[in-house]
Order: structure tokens, then sequence, then C-alpha cells
């Protein structure tokens, strides 16, 4: 239980601990304090929304040199009047993401460590994601589901324990979040795709076009989003004119497409696995149309639902503050290198 999980560490340690965390696996430069008596104290997001938009897309080495400009600043704006010295423990992203931003933020993390001769506790980005309801103050007890769906994964996790994780079901190609970005790309619509596919979509017919679900109905939790993807693609080269009526037509019926599978493969897992819980997270999380069909299948089905507020279904750093404030017994002081690229759910960091 999550709860007892937390009293029973605080217990342990004997004081409350305030936990640095900083996220830097993407394109959002992040920074947090989580001090484990009162919760979230402070907080700084710089997103590179616009440096990437004209692309469609997150350049790599784009949003490497923007968070090295940026990481410093927003550390300061994160800590506000608080004291370097008050810091405990410093938790960051160590993976997945990519490589060249999650050295940004291990180097950042290293050097505070040393100036400040403060622990590291590298964490996975995922687990992060999976505990960011609990910020609220929420409880769930293990064990429970995550639907964890972002622009990288779409996943179904069998949340056992903190460190204890199946991966019951995973994207065989595209993620969600991806075929939002994809697809609003194809049809002229900016990035990131998801909240203008979403706003769009407000305007549109959801059943004008019958768009396939993928793997709606297999034997397993599995998803597959290239073929919607395409489906759509094959549409708009179909059309002479892509109107604005057009436009809000195919977000409305990709929408969903795209989240009846979801919530098909989640009630599959629940009914098949007796769990009675489950947690949406990723930035798809933040979709108005995926949780008004949880919240559906949460009454049908008599289960418990957790979701991350709106400014944490995205990446951020209070996530990773908050699990490293979870995970005290595994801060080191040894500097070397853990960032990993691809760092599966569960696997230990090495």
């Amino acid at each position: 239980m999550l709860g007892s999980l937390f009293f029973l560490w605080s217990e342990c340690k004997n004081f409350f601990m305030i936990t640095l965390g900083i996220e830097t696996s993407c394109d959002e430069t992040a920074v947090a304090l989580y001090d484990s008596e009162k919760g979230l104290i402070g907080e700084a997001v710089f997103s590179q929304i616009e440096l990437h938009g004209e692309y469609g897309g997150v350049i790599p080495e784009l949003a490497s040199r923007d968070h090295c400009q940026k990481i410093t600043h927003i550390y300061k704006k994160a800590l506000g009047n608080i004291q370097p010295s008050s810091i405990d423990q410093i938790a960051y992203t160590a993976g997945p993401g990519l490589l060249g931003t999650l050295l940004i933020g291990e180097n950042f993390a290293q050097g505070l460590a040393l100036a400040l001769n403060k622990p590291l506790i590298p964490v996975n980005h995922l687990e992060g994601h999976l505990m960011a309801p609990f910020l609220s103050g929420e409880k769930l007890d293990f064990p429970f589901l995550t639907l964890l769906v972002s622009g990288g994964h779409s996943l179904i996790i069998d949340a056992r324990g903190l460190n204890d994780y199946e991966i019951l079901g995973q994207s065989r190609d595209d993620a969600v979040g991806e075929a939002f970005d994809k697809v609003a790309k194809l049809i002229g619509l900016g990035y990131p795709g998801g909240p203008e596919i979403e706003k769009m979509a407000q305007q549109g017919d959801p059943k004008k076009f019958k768009f396939p679900q993928p793997m709606l109905h297999s034997d397993d939790y599995d998803f597959s989003f290239s073929g919607l993807k395409t489906s759509v693609l094959y549409l708009v080269q179909e059309l002479d004119k892509i109107t604005e009526e057009v436009q809000a037509d195919i977000c409305a019926s990709f929408q969903h497409a795209a989240t009846e599978v979801l919530v098909k493969k989640i009630s599959k897992a629940l009914i098949d696995t007796g769990r009675e819980g489950i947690i949406l997270a990723g930035g798809v999380a933040a979709n108005k149309l995926l949780r008004e069909k949880i919240s559906t299948l949460q009454q049908s089905l008599n289960i418990k639902v957790l979701y991350p507020p709106i400014a944490h279904c995205t990446d951020n750093a209070a996530m990773i503050a908050y699990l490293g404030s979870l995970k005290a017994d595994e801060a080191t002081h040894q500097l070397f290198s853990r960032a990993r690229p691809r760092w599966p759910l569960g696997d230990a960091i090495g």
C-alpha cells in the first residue's frame, strides 16, 4: 500500500526530507522540490513547444542546447526563497529519453550533488508518470493497473508495488501520442497534436469517418496505431480540399477511434486481472474524451480511478521529486553516469 510504504519510510528515517527533482528527458526543462511533510513546495517548468513547433516534432540537438541554456534559471526559479542547503537529496530522470537531454539533467544534478554534498537518486521517467497522481494526496493501494499514454509510450502496467511492475500490453508501432502528432501534421494543425486535435474535435462529428480501431478484439492487451494513422493519410490524399469543417470531423473521428482502443484494452486487463483500480498517466491522460470514457468504465466496473492534475500529465519534475522521496534508500554519492535512453520499467538502474 503506497500510504503505508510512505509512512514506514518516514518512520525509518525519523525526520522529514526535501527532495529536489530534475526532469530533462525530452523537451521540458523542469525542476521541483518535494517536502515529505508539506508536499510540493517549489516547481518551475519551461516547455520547448515553440522551439520545435515549426519542425512538427522534437529535434534532439536543439532540445539539448535549450536545456543547457535554461536549466540554471529554472532551478533558481523553482527554489524561490528556499535555501539550497535545505535540500536533503537530489532525484533526476536517468531514462528513458533522449540521451543528450538526459545527460544535461544528470550533469546538472551531479554538479549540485557535489557542490552541496548531497546524495543522488536516478529514477525512471515512466515510474515518475505512474506516481504523478499521488502528488495531490490521493491514495490507491497496490496492486493496480496503469494506462500510461504519451508521445513516446502506450503501456498497460500491472503495478504490484514500488519497483515491482509488469508490462501487460504496449504499442507494437506508434505510441498513441505520436499518432496524434502525426495526424495533426497531416491535416495542417500545429504541434503538439494532442491539444490541437482535441480542440478541433469539439466542433466535429465523431461518426463522420469510420476509421479502423486496430487490435480492438485481439486476445491480448497490445495496441497498434500506425494503421489508424495511415487510414487518415489515405483519406487526406483522396480529398480535394481540407476545410475547417472537414478538419474538425477528421479530428473527432480519429480521437474517437484512438480512445476506443485504449479504453477497450484497459477494460479487458481489469476484468482479466481482477484489479480494482487504475491510474491514467502521461500526456494523453489530459485528453477530455479519454477521461470521460474512463469515467464511464469506472462506473460500470465499480473501480477506483486516479488522474494526475492536468499540469502534471505532461513531463514535469514534481513527479520526479516525489518518486525520489520514496526511494531515499537508493540514494548514492557515486557520480558515474546512469543515463539510459532505453530503460524498461521495473529494471534496476545498474
